[in-house]
């Protein structure tokens, strides 16, 4: 696709002819499209956009006199806020996939109340800004008309209460169907999932079970508009109906392999507190930019960047560790700290069309100082990722890498090891630093006191 001289269409956007997203020189814009203009004058002059952005619901924007990147289709261009970092729905936790859809529900209710409904209820169109859910998609809004049903229906229940309902009643990792369905998951799949008792549920058996048997009985046919009509009462009755049955939807974060970390770490607290006043030390010497802690748990390192007001993000691969860190991020108001699930050896890839649509973990990257604390030994020997591949891995995430190498002796390394034959005749200090020393520069090298771990300040060649 054309576009000037130092821009870039946004993949994301395309599939929208109300716009698209561009970057140029650095700067977000938006073209709004001469198809989408009474659309947005009705949402801009009927008091919604100021309802939802005083409110923390919608990211602001600006009018800009920017060239457009399509000319002939253009109506506007505006300038959003730009958001950190851009995140996906297979990557949130429980409660930050149910807080999305809450804020779905309540701005479609906001938008009802000034004449307009959202067109649209994809997951994708909500992000997480300084520490809460926000819808992200200005273009998202069209004229309410009385007797009309939610057209975003369909879309709601398979970006949202399909995954909470599976992850809520069967495991929280079927989050991960989200990777293979991107449109959402669809309900037919839903309803043979969930467990039988579900049907008890009057808003999982209408909203789920029922709505997959209508649409299996009605594909491809044309429904007289008489019959799907929906006037005001009754769309307000479905808001609600969709509220409270997301709202009972409940996962407490206990019984996974890591949920628990901190309570069984192998550290005395003085070696605990050694370590982190060596990392609260080389933060405050680098000053960066922005932090990715890969193998956070529930984010206690990650706060040392985050509360000096370094965006920083918290990625595990644990659901009950990240759901734990989401909830102290809500109960404490956090808002430089953004909690995610990630599997570091099979990490979120590009996907959608043509592999475009969303971005890998990569290309959403480098972070300035990457942390990887007691993790490098669970993907050296637990995964067998030989140590050349992790120093290819660490240095394409970011700059500045602060590592923690935990050695075989090391009574976690040895729990590692108990289950399985040692072939990792390359994991030792010295080939640790071989290796990395091709793509890093050591800045420093400490000895933790009271164990045999070394903590490393490295700065990518």
């Amino acid at each position: 696709m054309r576009t000037t001289v130092g821009a870039e269409r946004i993949a994301a956007s395309f599939r929208d002819p109300s716009g698209f997203l561009f970057t140029r020189n650095g700067v977000l814009y938006r073209q709004i499209n001469k198809t989408y203009a009474q659309d947005y004058s009705l949402f801009m002059g009927s008091g919604l956009y100021e309802n939802l952005v005083k409110n923390g619901l919608l990211v602001p924007h600006e009018e800009v006199d920017e060239s457009p990147e399509e000319p002939s289709n253009c109506y506007k261009v505006i300038r959003p806020q730009k958001v950190g970092f851009i995140s996906y729905p297979y990557e949130w936790s429980f409660s930050q996939l149910k807080d999305a859809a809450l804020a779905t529900l309540t701005v479609q209710r906001r938008a009802m109340k000034h004449g307009l409904s959202l067109k649209d209820a994809s997951a994708f169109n909500i992000q997480f800004h300084e520490g809460k859910a926000i819808l992200i998609d200005t273009l998202s809004f069209k004229a309410y008309k009385e007797g009309e049903p939610w057209v975003a229906y369909r879309q709601f229940c398979q970006h949202f209460l399909a995954p909470l309902a599976l992850m809520a009643n069967v495991d929280v990792r079927l989050s991960e169907l989200f990777r293979n369905h991107i449109d959402g998951i669809p309900l037919d799949l839903a309803s043979r999932l969930l467990p039988l008792r579900t049907r008890l549920n009057f808003g999982l058996l209408t909203h789920i079970h029922l709505h997959a048997g209508a649409q299996a009985r009605y594909a491809g046919r044309v429904i007289a508009s008489s019959k799907a009509g929906m006037n005001r009462q009754a769309f307000i009755g479905l808001l609600d109906s969709l509220k409270n049955t997301v709202q009972a939807l409940d996962w407490k974060p206990v019984g996974t392999d890591w949920a628990d970390y901190y309570t069984f770490t192998n550290y005395t607290e003085s070696a605990f507190e050694e370590k982190r006043r060596i990392i609260d030390g080389w933060v405050d010497r680098i000053q960066p930019s922005s932090v990715w802690d890969l193998g956070a748990n529930t984010g206690l390192f990650t706060r040392i960047a985050s509360e000096k007001g370094i965006p920083s993000i918290s990625f595990d691969i644990d659901p009950a560790a990240v759901e734990k860190n989401y909830r102290r991020v809500k109960a404490e108001k956090e808002k430089k700290i953004l909690p995610l699930v990630m599997d570091l050896t099979n990490p979120s890839p590009s996907l959608g069309w043509n592999n475009h649509e969303r971005d890998s973990l990569a290309a959403r990257g480098p972070a300035d100082m990457v942390f990887a604390l007691a993790v490098i030994h669970h993907l050296a020997i637990s995964n067998n990722v030989p140590l050349p591949e992790l120093a290819d891995f660490f240095s394409d995430l970011g700059k500045w890498l602060v590592i923690e190498f935990v050695p075989k002796s090391d009574s976690q390394t040895q729990k590692l090891l108990a289950s399985r034959l040692d072939i990792f005749d390359q994991y030792v200090l010295a080939e640790f630093e071989r290796y990395f020393e091709k793509r890093f520069l050591i800045r420093e090298k400490v000895a933790i006191t009271g164990s045999e771990r070394y903590l490393y300040l490295l700065e990518r060649r």
